[in-house]
């Protein structure tokens, strides 16, 4: 290995010590003066960003478009058009499919080749997805339309995969303790964002006849797939990536790029060949099923678990919204205005989240926030058991304040959660896992609902708000056991409570100023 990878010595495991102490003495710094400091780091991330509008987009797209007249060519039941109950689970479930194919594929790929080549090869295969959703009603037959369609939303499914997987992994290695909370909830922020450029396209579309109008929405998917793909080429490779591939030399220089002359690269670059090579010891491979092994597997239960969790609270339910509100009794135009509201809403919750992910731990914002979410849950079932104007809207006020709720705390908890979790060794792989497990519990929840509350089957309506509160519930249990506390942890921190095999509620206290036996193991533990 080049001689720059050296072996820590005694001197420097004190400096990793003392950085840790320091990282974690700024868990209280104002987000702005982080933000000052570290500026260009800030600003690389916020245009990754871009990548994830197209996985808002499409979150929103089969849901809002749906629910447009001309493109509900469907079954007729009773005085209206339906899309039938089969057609809509396949639909919003063929992304989260192909997302879990994509995620796998993404974490391997980003580890052969590279995080800028994965990224590069996502946003190009997701322009050729796009063509296929677009010329999805060129075939005669209804169901060859509908088949094209779910053809191209499941090749779509898997581009987002890969394009997540790569947006979590670079955040995650590139962001300094202080800013890691923040800047990785910007993965619901752009989510949100893109949901609320869906729905608003969707809205002004109305006006036009026919196909014209769902085909616009298609289209604007296009300018989300090249951004990511001219990103590629200006954005510095992954540092921590650039290690494992035994270039410390590249890795210095990307580190230069992303910080200002205010950060000692050098240093921080020197603490990751540290936590590099200390990993590096405990396993000769960096395969999948290492994911699985030894304390690596706790560790990936919790990023799954931390993955799955916006569907938990409802957030498929949120991105159906307005067909769902139409299926309660509320009017198409109407519908659309509440889920551009509704979304706007949600925005700007995320936005202040940045903020309070800044002053709060981890651990209390999800279980606070799903608690407020079963509450608003079940309040809506009850609400539901009542036929009437009142819980027509009801319903929606409802579904409204819980996106308000879950985005200033669970939604973005639980993407920091799923990111500072895993070992950097093996970052790439576990963020593939954990965006696998949440396509399961998207295509899970996908299918399911439309059955739970479609009117030509289980026709539950709002009385939908049961079901989800049970599920909130058995989240806020989970939480409690299973989600510990990492705020302002360094990844050397965090290693070290993984191996210690803290209890869930023991991270929140575990001293951070490594003491004279703990740098003793330390030691040991990194010596050849």
């Amino acid at each position: 290995m080049n001689e720059l990878i050296a072996k820590p010595t005694d001197s420097h495991v004190e400096d990793i010590s003392r950085t840790s102490t320091e990282n974690t003495s700024h868990e209280h710094v104002p987000l702005w003066h982080s933000v000052k400091r570290w500026p260009k780091v800030v600003m690389y991330n916020l245009a990754l960003s871009s990548a994830i509008l197209l996985y808002g987009y499409d979150l929103v797209i089969v849901g809002t478009v749906s629910a447009m007249p001309a493109f509900q060519f469907g079954e007729k039941l009773g005085a209206k058009y339906i899309i039938p109950s089969m057609w809509l689970s396949l639909w919003n479930a063929a992304s989260p499919i192909g997302m879990m194919v994509g995620s796998i594929f993404g974490g391997y790929f980003q580890d052969r080749g590279g995080r800028r080549l994965a990224l590069a090869i996502g946003s190009f295969l997701s322009a050729i997805a796009v063509a296929i959703c677009y010329v999805a009603d060129l075939p005669g037959d209804i169901d060859s339309r509908r088949g094209v369609f779910l053809a191209g939303k499941l090749f779509q499914g898997m581009c987002i995969g890969i394009l997540l997987c790569v947006v979590q992994t670079y955040m995650s290695e590139v962001l300094p303790v202080v800013l890691r909370g923040p800047i990785i909830a910007f993965l619901p922020i752009f989510t949100l964002l893109g949901q609320l450029i869906g729905a608003i396209v969707v809205y002004t579309s109305l006006k036009y006849d026919g196909s014209q109008s769902y085909r616009i929405c298609f289209a604007s998917q296009w300018p989300f797939s090249a951004v990511p793909l001219v990103l590629s080429a200006l954005l510095p490779e992954s540092p921590t990536w650039l290690l494992r591939m035994d270039r410390p030399e590249k890795a210095l220089k990307a580190k230069k790029r992303l910080d200002t002359i205010q950060v000692n690269s050098s240093e921080i670059i020197e603490e990751l060949q540290a936590s590099i090579l200390a990993e590096a010891e405990e396993r000769s491979s960096h395969r999948y099923s290492d994911c699985f092994r030894g304390i690596n597997l706790r560790r990936t239960l919790i990023v799954c678990f931390a993955s799955a969790l916006p569907q938990f609270f409802g957030l498929q339910l949120l991105a159906n919204a307005s067909y769902f509100m139409q299926i309660v009794g509320m009017g198409s135009t109407n519908s659309l205005i509440f889920l551009i509201l509704g979304i706007g809403l949600g925005l700007i919750a995320n936005i202040v989240s940045l903020w309070v992910l800044n002053g709060f731990g981890r651990r209390l914002l999800c279980i606070a926030t799903l608690t407020a979410a079963m509450i608003l849950w079940l309040a809506m079932g009850i609400a539901g058991c009542f036929e009437g104007i009142v819980t027509i809207w009801y319903t929606a006020v409802t579904m409204m304040i819980v996106t308000m709720v879950c985005g200033l705390g669970i939604w973005p908890a639980s993407h920091v959660v799923a990111a500072e979790t895993s070992s950097l060794q093996l970052r790439a792989k576990t963020q593939g896992i954990g965006w696998f497990t949440s396509g399961v519990a998207t295509g899970a929840f996908s299918i399911c609902l439309p059955y739970i509350y479609n009117a030509d089957k289980g026709d539950l309506k709002a009385k939908t708000g049961f079901v989800m509160a049970g599920f909130s519930a058995v989240a806020i249990v989970a939480a409690w056991f299973f989600v510990p506390e990492m705020k302002g942890r360094s990844p050397m921190e965090i290693d070290r409570m993984f191996a210690l095999q803290l209890p869930t509620r023991s991270f929140k206290n575990w001293r951070s100023d490594i003491s004279h036996e703990k740098s003793a193991d330390l030691r040991r533990e990194s010596s050849a």
